[in-house]
């Protein structure tokens, strides 16, 4: 089965054991420690961080199941161990990095059970193959393979796209709150089972899987540890005198009853509230939080910003972007020494690279070149 005796090659069996301990060392982490050694302002959700602990466990359990088809001398008992270790691997490790990649999506609980109804084929004909000793079903179990694969994905897309503009409503500041790398995350597992799938009988795939399996548990590690925990909107440190205005009540009750217009009156409260006392600076502005403090829900803040054909992201943002305009304004005239970078904290965005893109999406001009226009234009009033 293999190009040359499996055992006899020191530096993969190195690696096969390095790539086992990294993942039992990265399981003990998430389930041990509490808080993030990554990114230590950050919160973590705890569903993701205990099925990743799952999923790397299942990892090194993988590790000792396939271990006697590195040693069996004899090709079929190797290959008959092969297809226990798959049928093991289908019953634990994919559906485990499903959801994984579930559990990254925050906008509502996804349970876990289609993940592992997905995968009960594969470990159905695997196990049927241990069985018969024979690999006549190989062909059903790639194509079922191959299709589950590309419904994951298109699967994964759309709800991707779903969870940003759940973001975009939601959410002022996105830092540590996208997940579009969640995507590369499904296309290593796919290549790493891809690669396990299309054995071509030799070593060198061997390096690659472990290679991968290594890269897959530092990038999921980094992943778990720089998500931010959205499952409640309530951000704290929040001062209280910004939220004097009604609780969150469900559109139903009487205390909601609908506005006749919501741009009559969500606009003026949002003028009242939110610009006049700059409450838009504030880092971690949700919607929710804004919705209290200017006296509504946000299910009709939200009706409110889906009529002016924006999302709450993109509103809160152009203020912050329209109060560094105004800083960088009154720097200039006043001749006072400043840094873009810095006019950016101030205007409410938690860092720079975050402040440009949103900069440029808004108004179509780098900060830069608007920058250099503007006191362009100011020289040319002076004289």
């Amino acid at each position: 089965m293999h190009d040359q005796p499996i055992q006899e090659d020191f530096l993969y069996m190195m690696l096969y054991g390095a790539a086992a301990m990294l993942s039992l060392i990265a399981c003990c982490y998430l389930l041990l420690r509490r808080s993030n050694a990554i990114a230590p302002d950050v919160t973590s959700p705890v569903r993701l961080r205990r099925w990743t602990a799952a999923f790397f466990a299942s990892m090194t359990l993988s590790h000792v199941w396939y271990l006697p088809e590195l040693y069996l001398p004899s090709p079929e008992d190797a290959l008959q161990a092969t297809f226990v270790g798959a049928t093991l691997d289908f019953m634990t490790f994919v559906p485990f990095g499903i959801t994984v990649l579930f559990s990254m999506l925050q906008d509502r609980r996804r349970p876990a059970w289609p993940a592992f109804l997905m995968v009960a084929p594969l470990a159905a004909i695997t196990t049927m193959c241990a069985i018969s000793r024979s690999i006549d079903l190989l062909p059903a179990l790639y194509a079922y393979y191959l299709l589950m694969g590309i419904g994951l994905i298109a699967y994964m897309v759309r709800e991707v796209r779903r969870y940003g503009h759940w973001l975009c409503d939601n959410y002022a500041d996105l830092e540590h709150k996208e997940i579009w790398q969640s995507l590369l995350v499904l296309a290593v597992i796919m290549s790493f089972f891809g690669i396990y799938t299309l054995d071509p009988h030799g070593v060198t795939y061997k390096y690659i899987t472990q290679l991968n399996s290594m890269i897959l548990v530092c990038f999921l590690l980094w992943r778990v540890e720089t998500l931010s925990d959205l499952s409640s909107h309530t951000v704290s440190g929040t001062d209280p005198s910004l939220l004097s205005g009604a609780g969150e009540t469900s559109p139903e009750s009487p205390a909601a009853s609908k506005p006749q217009n919501l741009t009559d009156t969500i606009g003026p409260m949002l003028q009242r509230h939110c610009i006049d006392t700059q409450l838009y600076l504030q880092y971690d502005l949700t919607a929710i939080l804004l919705a209290k403090a200017i006296g509504t829900n946000r299910y009709y803040l939200s009706q409110y910003f889906s009529q002016q054909g924006i999302t709450y992201n993109a509103y809160i943002n152009s203020l912050r972007i329209h109060h560094f305009m105004e800083l960088y304004r009154k720097a200039v005239a006043a001749q006072n020494p400043f840094t873009a970078q810095q006019l950016a904290l101030e205007s409410g965005f938690r860092n720079y690279r975050t402040f440009s893109n949103a900069f440029k999406q808004q108004t179509g001009q780098t900060v830069t070149g608007w920058m250099k226009a503007a006191g362009k234009a100011q020289q040319e009033q002076r004289k």
